[in-house]
C-alpha cells in the first residue's frame, strides 16, 4: 500500500478528537536521507537506500589520522600518519609493520619513485627522507616549514610542494634541489603531472590551480573561489579533476599533536609578496610560521612577481564549503558537485566514474558519468583523507582513528540506516509507521523506533523497539516523547539487496497552549482614528451653526432662539490584544474587566473571533480598571484537550469628566492684570494649563506652586500691557486623560 494512501486511511479512521492535530513525518528523497547515519548502506540520487558495497577494515593504526598513502607495484601500502610521525608498511593481506618513526609529528606526503623506492616528507621543519630497509636518509631539506605533497616524474625528478611560502621545489636524483616555482600563495597542498608532463599545483589560501610549464613560468588553470585545492587527478583523456574545500583540511593539519613542541630546525624561506596566515592552534603548538629575514636562499630560478590577496581560513554557515571541478583540455570548467555541509578531501578517477571522500563521518561518494551522485559508504570516522585504487577495491584512509578501509564491488550482506532525529515540537503520541520498499528473494528489511526528550539520543532514550512487521502501517510502541528516530536493518543474499524508498510516521503532538502577548487600550471619538488612552484628548468638541439669512417666522415669534452646542462624537474604548498559538490553532477570546478595589471579574464579551473589542466609554465610570483577555484553542481542538491562556492588562485610567475650573479674584495695576483660577479633577492629576486672550493663540499658564502635579491646583494668569476696552480671557486645564476643563473671564 502506498504511504499516502495508508496515511489517508489512518486519518479517516482515527478518532474525531485527534483528527485536527495529527501530523506526519515523511522521508522520501535524497536530501531527507543524507542527514542520517549509514552503516553498510548506500544512498542513490533518487533517494533509495540499499546495501552498500562491502566495506572492511584492512588496517587500524594507533594514530589519530593517516595523512598519506602510496602503493607499490606488488600491492604493498605505505601510510604516513599524524600526530606521532609514524610510517607503516601494510601488505595486501593487511599485515602491518611500523617501518619508521620520524622526529617530526606529521608525515603529510609519501611517494614511490619510478624504481619503487619509498620517500616520506615530514613537517614542521619540513624534510624529505629516502626509506630503505627500514632506515631513513635525509635527501632534501628545503628550509620550509611544511611539505604537503611529493610527485615523481618518469625520469626520477622529484617535485616537492611546500609551505608556508607556497613554493614548488625540483630535486634531481642526486638530491640537489632548486626553486621550480613560487606561487605567491602560502601552501602548495596538492600536485599531479598531466599527460604532457607539466606539473599541476593546487594552493591555499586562495584555492588557485597552477599549471607550471617551465621553471618560473606558470599559468592559472583555475581559480576556485574556495580556500584550498585539496586534490588533483588527471584522466587518460587529459581531463583534470580538482577538489576544492573551505580550509578544514588545512586547519586539521595545522592542529598540533597534544603536548608536542616543534624542535628547532631550518628556517623557512625569506618572505615573498604573499603574507602568511597563522592559526591560533599553530601558534599555541610552537610551530614557527614567521619567515626569517637572514635565511639563506637555495639556488633559484627568478620567480615571477605575484601578489596574493590571502583569504582567511574560515567557513560560514550556508556558504559553499567544497566543490569538485572538471577542467577540460580546452580549459573550460564544470562544477560536478558542491556542498554547504561537507568538505571534500580526496578523489579517484577510473572507468568513467569519480570516487571522492569527505569529512562527513568519512563518507565515500560515486559520481557517475550522467552526473548522478551516490553515497556509496560511510566509514563513520571523522574524515576519509585519502583514496587509492587497490587490488581488492577502493582503499580509503581515515582520520580521528587512522584506519584503512577496503571497499569492494559487491554489496555486503547486512547493514543499517539510522534516520535523523525528528522533533515533534512537543511531547507526542506516536501513531503508525509505514514504508515503501522493494524486497528480494532471501532479503529482509525491518524497521525499529526509539524515542526520548533530549535532542541527541542518549541513555535517557528508550531502547530500540521490537521489529515493525507491517510496511502498510505498524503501530509505534516507543513511549510518548518529543523526539523520535527510526532505524532500518537490511539483510541481503547472493548479491541481492532490499531497497527502501520512503517512510511515513503519523503522530499527535501534545496540544500546546496559546499565548496572549500584550493588551492595549485606546480611545476614539466615533469613527475617528484611535490614540493611546494616556494621550487622547477627550474634551467635547462643540460647534455652533449660524446662517446669513433671516427666517421669516410668524409675527408673534418670541425672538431668535439660542443654538444648542452638540458633541462631535461618542467616546469609545478600543481594547486590542496580540495572541498566538504554537500549533497554529484557530483561537477564540473572552474579555473581562474589573475596577480597582473590586474582587470579581465582569464579562464584557465571550467567543470573540477578532483581536479587539470596542465599547462605549460611558459605560465605565471614572477610575482605574483592569482588563483580562482569555485565549482558547477550542475552535481547533476537542473540549477535552483544548488549552487556554490569559493575560491581565496594567491598570487603565478611565476619566470621562474634565476638570472643573473656577475663576477667582482679578487684580489690576496699570496695564498689568492678574487673574486667579482654581482647577480640580476628581479622577486624575492635572497635567497642563494654558490661556487665550480674545481667541488668540494659547499661552502656557503657571501653577501658583510652580508645578501641576495634583488633583487640584491654584493658577495665576499674568497679563502685561492690557489695552483699554473689553477683553475675553479663556483658560483651559487638562487632566491626565487629556480631558479639558474651561472657564472664561471678561475684562472691561
Amino acid at each position: 500500500m502506498k504511504p499516502w494512501l495508508m496515511l489517508l486511511l489512518l486519518t479517516l479512521g482515527a478518532p474525531a478528537a485527534h483528527a485536527a492535530g495529527t501530523s506526519t513525518w515523511e522521508m522520501n528523497n535524497y536530501r531527507d536521507f543524507v542527514q542520517g547515519r549509514f552503516d553498510g548502506v548506500s544512498l542513490d540520487r533518487d533517494g533509495r537506500l540499499r546495501l552498500a558495497p562491502r566495506l572492511d577494515t584492512l588496517f587500524s593504526s594507533d594514530q589519530p589520522v593517516i595523512w598519506s598513502l602510496a602503493q607499490g607495484a606488488d600491492g604493498t601500502l605505505y601510510a604516513g600518519t599524524g600526530h606521532r610521525g609514524r610510517l607503516f608498511r601494510i601488505d595486501p593481506s593487511g599485515r602491518s609493520t611500523l617501518l619508521w618513526t620520524a622526529d617530526q609529528p606529521e608525515i603529510f606526503a609519501v611517494a614511490l619513485d619510478p624504481k619503487g623506492t619509498l620517500y616520506a616528507a615530514t613537517s614542521p621543519n619540513g624534510k624529505v627522507y629516502r626509506i630503505q630497509e627500514g632506515k631513513a636518509a635525509e635527501v632534501f631539506a628545503p628550509k620550509a616549514t611544511y611539505i604537503w605533497s611529493l610527485v615523481f616524474a618518469p625520469d626520477g625528478t622529484m617535485f616537492v610542494g611546500a609551505g608556508d611560502q607556497g613554493t614548488v621545489f625540483r630535486v634531481d636524483a642526486s638530491g640537489k634541489g632548486e626553486v621550480f616555482y613560487q606561487t605567491g600563495q602560502s601552501h602548495v597542498v596538492s600536485m599531479a603531472l598531466d599527460q604532457k608532463g607539466r606539473l599541476l599545483a593546487g594552493t591555499e589560501p586562495n584555492g588557485i590551480l597552477y599549471r607550471i610549464e617551465a621553471p618560473g613560468r606558470a599559468v592559472v588553470l583555475y581559480d576556485a573561489g574556495l580556500p584550498e585545492i585539496r586534490a588533483i587527478k588527471v584522466a587518460a583523456d587529459g581531463v583534470v579533476y580538482a577538489a576544492a574545500q573551505g580550509g578544514a583540511g588545512m586547519r586539521r593539519a595545522l592542529s598540533p599533536a597534544p603536548g608536542y613542541t616543534a624542535t628547532p630546525g631550518a628556517s623557512p624561506l625569506p618572505p615573498t609578496t604573499a603574507s602568511v596566515t597563522v592559526t591560533e592552534e599553530a601558534a599555541q603548538g610552537g610551530i614557527d610560521l614567521k619567515p626569517k629575514a637572514d635565511a639563506a636562499k637555495p639556488a633559484a630560478v627568478p620567480a615571477p612577481q605575484v601578489t596574493a590577496q590571502l583569504a582567511p581560513l574560515s567557513e560560514f554557515p550556508g556558504v559553499e564549503r567544497s566543490a569538485l571541478y572538471r577542467i577540460s583540455p580546452d580549459n573550460t570548467v564544470e562544477t560536478l558537485w558542491s556542498s554547504k555541509e561537507e568538505n571534500i578531501y580526496d578523489l579517484l578517477q577510473f572507468g568513467g566514474q569519480i570516487i571522492f571522500s569527505t569529512d562527513a563521518l568519512g563518507r565515500i561518494y560515486r559520481l557517475a558519468p550522467d552526473g548522478k551522485v551516490t553515497l556509496l559508504a560511510q566509514t563513520n570516522e571523522g574524515e576519509a583523507t585519502r583514496l587509492l585504487q587497490g587490488r581488492a577495491g577502493v582503499l580509503a584512509a581515515t582520520g580521528d582513528l587512522g584506519k584503512i578501509f577496503v571497499m569492494g564491488d559487491a554489496p555486503g550482506t547486512a547493514g543499517s540506516f539510522e534516520s535523523p532525529v525528528h522533533d515533534a515540537g512537543s511531547v507526542a503520541r506516536w501513531g503508525r509507521l509505514s514504508w515503501l520498499a522493494e524486497s528480494c528473494s532471501g532479503c529482509r528489511l525491518v524497521l525499529r523506533t526509539r524515542s526520548g526528550n533530549s535532542l541527541r539520543p542518549d541513555a535517557t532514550w528508550s531502547e530500540w523497539s521490537a521489529p515493525l512487521a507491517e510496511s502498510s502501517g505498524s503501530p509505534v510502541a516507543s513511549p510518548n516523547a518529543r523526539y523520535i528516530q527510526w532505524r532500518a536493518e537490511f539483510s541481503g543474499s547472493a548479491g541481492a539487496t532490499p531497497v527502501l524508498d520512503s517512510t511515513t510516521l503519523a503522530y499527535l503532538p501534545q496540544n500546546t497552549p496559546p499565548a496572549v502577548r500584550n493588551i492595549s487600550v485606546t480611545t476614539q471619538l466615533g469613527a475617528a482614528a484611535a490614540k493611546p488612552l494616556a494621550t487622547q484628548s477627550v474634551s467635547s468638541s462643540y460647534s455652533i451653526t449660524v446662517t446669513d439669512t433671516v427666517d421669516s417666522g410668524p409675527p408673534t415669534s418670541a425672538g431668535t432662539p439660542t443654538q444648542a452646542a452638540t458633541r462631535g462624537g461618542v467616546r469609545q474604548l478600543v481594547i486590542a490584544w496580540q495572541a498566538e498559538d504554537p500549533d497554529n490553532d484557530r483561537l477564540s477570546f473572552k474579555l473581562q474587566f474589573r475596577g480597582e478595589g473590586e474582587r470579581e471579574w465582569k464579562l464584557l464579551k465571550s467567543s470573540i473571533g477578532e483581536n479587539s473589542y470596542t465599547v462605549d466609554g460611558d459605560v465605565l465610570a471614572d477610575g482605574k480598571y483592569f482588563f483580562k483577555v482569555t485565549a482558547s484553542d477550542l475552535p481547533s481542538n476537542p473540549a477535552s484537550s483544548a488549552r487556554e491562556a490569559e493575560l491581565v492588562s496594567p491598570p487603565v485610567l478611565v476619566d470621562n469628566t474634565p476638570p472643573l475650573v473656577t475663576p477667582g479674584a482679578i487684580r489690576r495695576s496699570g496695564g498689568k492684570v492678574e487673574i486667579d483660577f482654581d482647577a480640580a479633577d476628581a479622577a486624575s492629576m492635572l497635567r497642563r494649563a494654558e490661556y487665550s486672550i480674545d481667541a488668540g493663540p494659547w499661552t502656557p499658564a503657571e501653577a501658583a506652586d510652580g508645578i501641576l502635579d495634583s488633583l487640584s491646583e491654584h493658577l495665576v494668569v499674568r497679563l502685561e500691557d492690557v489695552t483699554p476696552g473689553e477683553h475675553l480671557v479663556v483658560i483651559r486645564v487638562f487632566d491626565s486623560a487629556e480631558n479639558a476643563g474651561l472657564a472664561k473671564v471678561v475684562l472691561r
